[in-house]
């Protein structure tokens, strides 16, 4: 049977194009996302800067969070820990330098610091001059600096002697410069070297290194010398290689890590979608060579060769398909990660890779989706009796079978079950975590039952049909009654795409929305002061609440701290955000519900209602937090808040959160107006305060526009994944529709011989493809309320999703019109040339 599959295969080209290209997309689209995902994993970041140096150590950036409350744990339980992922920089010890230099086989140890300033205007990063061994930096003029100096690179034209302003830590002042050197590697960000004392005063960090570089005697065994460095290093990293990049650029390992996300999120969705679009094909294919299979079955063919030679067609296109999608995969995924680089969501030091096993897993996935969907197809035809087959052959009545029957009821059991939890348990966005995998559950149960669906969906609409097109809207809805199994196959993909696009864009929208609206609810400053170098000084805020017309001024910090006592087991830490005291009750609009913000000094903390009811924690309480780098602290309770749920924050001192920061200072500053002062004038009187001072001064609307462009970041990745998936839903949609129609060819013959016109024969086909599209634009919005509704009304207290009615209108005007011309261009190029011709030939 195998040989006659083969066969098959070359006489019926064009009955297997739809399959092709079905299992091709797929298959193609999951390979991509590996590449991604298998880049994240890697997070290989060229070292740069600090190349020179064999081996890095840096601080650990995850500390061990217990699975369960501590004082519940028993003896044996100790070692009952996960890694919680610390979100700003740890620094090393500087007194670790001199440790490491005793460790064998180690020839030399440099301690080194960073931090961002201007210097001439430009931006650049601040190191010890020490540190310039590690690139390594050589001086092409002058000599190393000594106090009040610097040296700068050749590039930025400057020579010694000469004065330069450099804008450090919120203060301005004069270096000279002292030499002039150049690295012998491109390096992405300009450098300015000082003297060990000023870089230690301008880092903010003095005693602390960011990265510790050690260099290796001469023919030393780095993999030996690295483990004895790990065990002087105890809780440290200790890195090599490739891994020395994410030393030098921290944040590869953060985008690495939601790069995997995103590529495991998308992934996982293309999968499940590709199962079903390969699944829909090859069926639809089978269905329609149902009159040949029934011959074969006629004519003593057993179940067993029928199924074979359906799964041997399957597979040999399947095969062909997915080795194509695997060579151009990893052109896929590097342009979405081109874009993902272009669009500030990864950063350009980032290194896409893609290697043989998101190729495999590509090809697996597709493979998998056509044995099952061949299996399935072969399963069906084997099962027809020979007695019946050529009656079955005519028209597919059957349906509903008891394995459609449990996916659907599983599905629509799984979708309710999450609905559920979305409006009972979960609160604010948080609750689109279960509300996007209702999606495909919706999808998947709708899918099972389409037949039935369409079947009851076109006894509804065939009265306003026939009144709007009379006999051939008549004759389009008979059709599609008798060959309901036939449509169904079509309406699936329109389903797939509109339910798809309508749920995960409006979850998006509202998700943006929401977020827009907590921000601007709760920031009440008329102007905002931000930092052009590093931060901004911390005596700014006294300055700044003595400018006449100023209610208030607030420094703006925000970073995630951990609660360890009492017991909080989030892996992912808890929004905090670094207030003034003096300006925080002015500058923002929450809402105190115990205690006073003007009490938010020293070692003290304002908890949400929320968090302080489930910790049974109240005013005059302690709690015992880490800070983002990993310091641990006790705050005393002297406030609770009512915050919008979902956007709940820890409000904490600026001064005790922003030295915990990797900046380690306030990145900006919220000012409020005064009742009778004009926020434009305030804006322009805060600019002459902070002239000559390496700041900016903005406007409410920079404020909104700045935090909106955040937003838009992480909205626009959403869109590219999804877009990705809804294109392949969409090809699906042409490949199902051109199927289904060029295989009518004589039947559209045989119309035109009973009288029929060519034109009487494509407004028919039109009617037809009208009404798929509606059934499908139908079921497809009911699948996306099934997601939508229940996470609006948790998020929103609303019914409607945030978002244009356009982007709706938009969808499934671009659904019917797809529909349309993918029926009605296959149709008018079948009625071409004699109707007798088509009448006699076959259907290929």
């Amino acid at each position: 049977m195998l040989r006659l599959a083969f066969r098959t295969l070359r006489l019926r080209k064009g009955g297997f194009i739809g399959t092709f290209i079905a299992v091709f997309f797929g298959a193609l689209i999951v390979a991509s996302c590996g590449g991604l995902m298998e880049t994240g994993v890697r997070s290989n970041a060229e070292p740069q800067r600090l190349a020179a140096a064999p081996i890095l150590v840096t601080g650990g950036q995850t500390f061990d969070l217990p699975k369960k409350d501590p004082e519940t744990l028993e003896p044996d339980d100790k070692r009952k820990f996960e890694d919680a992922r610390l979100p700003e920089r740890v620094r090393l010890d500087s007194g670790l330098v001199s440790r490491l230099r005793s460790v064998p086989g180690v020839s030399d140890v440099v301690g080194e610091v960073s931090f961002p300033l201007a210097a001439g205007g430009k931006p650049a990063l601040g190191h010890a001059w020490d540190s310039a061994a590690l690139t390594p930096y050589a001086l092409v003029a002058g000599a190393a600096p000594v106090a009040g100096e610097v040296v700068v690179e050749s590039s930025s034209g400057a020579k010694p002697g000469d004065i330069v302003q450099v804008a450090a830590r919120g203060k301005t002042e004069s270096f000279r410069v002292a030499g002039v050197a150049g690295a012998p590697r491109s390096i992405t960000q300009a450098a300015v070297f000082f003297s060990a004392a000023d870089a230690a005063r301008l880092s903010g960090h003095p005693g602390k290194a960011d990265v510790i570089g050690v260099f290796t005697e001469p023919g030393a065994d780095i993999e030996a010398v690295q483990a004895k460095v790990a065990e002087a290093a105890t809780g440290a990293n200790v890195l090599t290689g490739i891994d020395r990049g994410v030393a030098e650029f921290p944040e590869a390992d953060t985008s690495g890590t939601n790069l995997i996300v995103i590529a495991a999120v998308s992934g996982g969705l293309s999968v499940m979608v590709a199962m079903f679009v390969v699944a829909g094909t090859l069926s639809l294919s089978t269905q329609q060579r149902s009159r040949e299979l029934a011959l074969m079955r006629a004519i003593g063919t057993t179940p067993r060769q029928l199924r074979r030679m359906v799964l041997g067609e399957a597979l040999a296109v399947g095969l062909l398909a997915t080795a194509l999608a695997a060579l151009l995969g990893p052109f896929l995924g590097e342009w979405l990660f081109g874009q993902l680089v272009e669009n500030g969501v990864v950063p350009s030091v980032l290194r896409f890779y893609q290697g043989w096993l998101p190729a495999v897993v590509g090809a697996g996935a597709a493979m998998l989706a056509v044995f099952i969907a061949a299996f399935v197809a072969g399963r069906r035809a084997g099962k027809i009796r020979p007695t019946e087959a050529l009656a079955e052959a005519a028209v597919t009545r059957r349906w509903l079978t008891p394995t459609r029957f449990i996916v659907a009821a599983l599905s629509f059991g799984g979708g309710t079950a999450l609905a559920i939890v979305t409006v009972a348990v979960m609160t604010g966005p948080i609750a689109a975590s279960t509300a996007g995998p209702a999606v495909i559950l919706w999808a998947i149960g709708v899918a099972m039952i389409t037949p039935g669906v369409a079947k009851v969906m076109t006894a509804i609409l065939q009265w306003p049909m026939r009144l709007l097109g009379g006999i051939d809207a008549r004759l389009a809805v008979l059709n599609t009654r008798a060959g309901i199994v036939r449509a169904a196959g079509a309406v699936t993909p329109i389903m797939l795409a509109v339910g798809i696009a309508t749920a995960n864009i409006y979850l998006q929208t509202t998700q943006q929305e929401l977020a827009n609206q907590a921000f601007t609810e709760d920031v009440r400053a008329d102007a905002v002061i931000g930092s052009a170098a590093g931060g901004l000084s911390p005596d700014l805020v006294q300055r700044i609440q003595g400018v006449p017309g100023v209610a208030g001024a607030s420094e703006y910090v925000t970073s995630s701290v951990f609660l360890e006592k009492p017991y909080d087991s989030s892996d992912e830490g808890r929004p905090a955000i670094g207030l003034t005291a003096s300006g925080a009750a002015a500058t923002t609009d929450t809402k105190v519900t115990q205690g006073d913000l003007t009490a938010l000094t020293g070692r003290t903390v304002a908890l949400p209602e929320v968090v302080a009811k489930d910790f049974g924690r109240g005013i005059g309480d302690t709690l015992s937090l880490r800070l983002g780098d990993g310091a641990p602290v006790d705050v005393k309770v002297v406030a609770v808040t009512g915050q919008r749920p979902g956007f709940e924050s820890l409000l904490l001192p600026a001064d005790l959160l922003a030295p915990h920061t990797t900046a380690g200072l306030a990145p900006q500053m919220l000012v409020r107006a005064a009742p009778d002062v004009d926020p434009a004038v305030l804006t322009e009187r805060l600019r002459e305060a902070t002239a000559g001072l390496p700041v900016t001064v903005g406007d409410r609307a920079a404020l909104v526009a700045a935090h909106d462009k955040d937003q838009a970041v992480g909205a626009w990745v959403n869109y590219l994944l999804v877009g990705m998936i809804i294109a392949y839903t969409v090809i699906s949609v042409a490949n199902t529709l051109v199927m289904a129609t060029v295989r009518r060819r004589r039947e559209f013959g045989l119309q035109r011989l009973t009288g029929s016109t060519r034109a009487q024969v494509l407004r028919m086909a039109g009617f037809e493809g009208g009404l798929v599209a509606l059934v499908g634009i139908v079921l497809g919005t009911v699948v996306s309320a099934g997601a939508i509704v229940p996470f609006c009304l948790v998020a929103a207290d609303s019914l409607l999703p945030m978002g244009s009615p356009l982007i709706y209108l938009t969808i499934i005007g671009l659904a019917a019109a797809l529909a349309l011309a993918a029926t009605l261009v296959p149709a008018w190029a079948a009625t071409r040339g004699q109707a007798v011709d088509a009448a006699t030939s076959g259907n290929d």
